[in-house]
């Protein structure tokens, strides 16, 4: 399982603010069904122009219902110039934290905050300085680059696993990848960002019980995890030579973005600890 904190189960299990606001002064919507999270934040402002009531609603895993729960805590009494200026670093200071592969689950909250003071500005018919939307980068979900060049600047990324894990541009078909890399690199040199410590070095040689020890190990600890959090999970098979065979169980047996999950986190994972020449096959039941 994630090694959560305790603010993260708390606002997991006892979940602040469910709903959504009657009549309310703003509306932010976020994430969809079909890319795995889905958000919709909603606020009422006082007649002194603080919001007086947030609430939301989510699909998602406990960091989603987490970072959400939480937001809606840290809004309630500021200006809308105070919500605006919240950084999902923010949200995850609250929470003590978040696993790395789930930090896109603030980033989420933080958007759709965002969202919900646009969307006010939009009613009232007030003036808001105008934002760089960019240009899509990742068409799976629908990330631009400007998006991308905020959660690294941000958030001091250096990698393109890392902005993944963020806002899960390059998570899907993998295509932008190129192109994700090209703007991490022009982030970092501008902001002078330093690249954090490499990975522990991976075995040079393994017998075959040891790398079948190792995948397994791999999939109990880096893999299975991350899978469980959305319902999910995967057995191994067999190992033939280079050769991987896993089954998908549970959410993941049933899920569209099956292959993007066996290429991109499977497969990536098996790759990252154990060894760049195995390949990954589902077996179909």
């Amino acid at each position: 399982m994630w090694d959560y904190t305790e603010d993260v189960m708390d606002h997991f299990f006892n979940p602040r603010n469910v709903g959504r606001v009657e009549d309310a002064d703003g509306i932010g919507e976020v994430g969809s069904l079909a890319c795995g999270d889905a958000l919709t934040l909603t606020f009422k402002l006082d007649d002194g122009g603080k919001i007086a009531e947030a609430k939301f609603q989510t699909f998602g895993c406990a960091s989603a219902v987490a970072s959400s729960s939480v937001l809606t805590e840290m809004i309630r009494g500021m200006t809308l110039d105070q919500a605006a200026a919240i950084t999902n670093q923010d949200i995850v200071k609250r929470l003590g934290g978040l696993p790395d592969q789930k930090m896109h689950c603030s980033v989420m909250g933080q958007e759709a905050l965002e969202a919900a003071i646009d969307d006010y500005y939009k009613r009232k018919g007030g003036t808001r300085p105008e934002k760089p939307k960019g240009t899509v980068v990742c068409t799976c979900f629908g990330v631009t680059d400007e998006e991308i060049r905020k959660v690294v600047r941000e958030n001091n990324l250096t990698t393109v696993e890392e902005v993944t894990n963020y806002c899960k541009a390059g998570g899907g078909c993998g295509g932008c990848r190129g192109r994700i890399r090209e703007l991490v690199d022009e982030t970092v040199a501008r902001e002078q960002i330093e690249p954090k410590a490499p990975a522990p070095k991976r075995p040079a040689k393994l017998t075959n019980i040891q790398k079948i020890q190792l995948i397994q190990q791999t999939i109990n600890e880096q893999i299975r995890p991350a899978l469980r959090a959305d319902g999910g999970d995967v057995e191994l098979i067999d190992v033939e030579g280079d050769k991987v065979v896993v089954a998908f169980r549970g959410m993941c047996a049933q899920c569209k973005m099956a292959e993007f999950t066996m290429r991109d986190v499977v497969e990536a994972r098996l790759k990252e600890y154990v060894s760049d020449a195995l390949t990954v096959e589902e077996l179909k039941d």
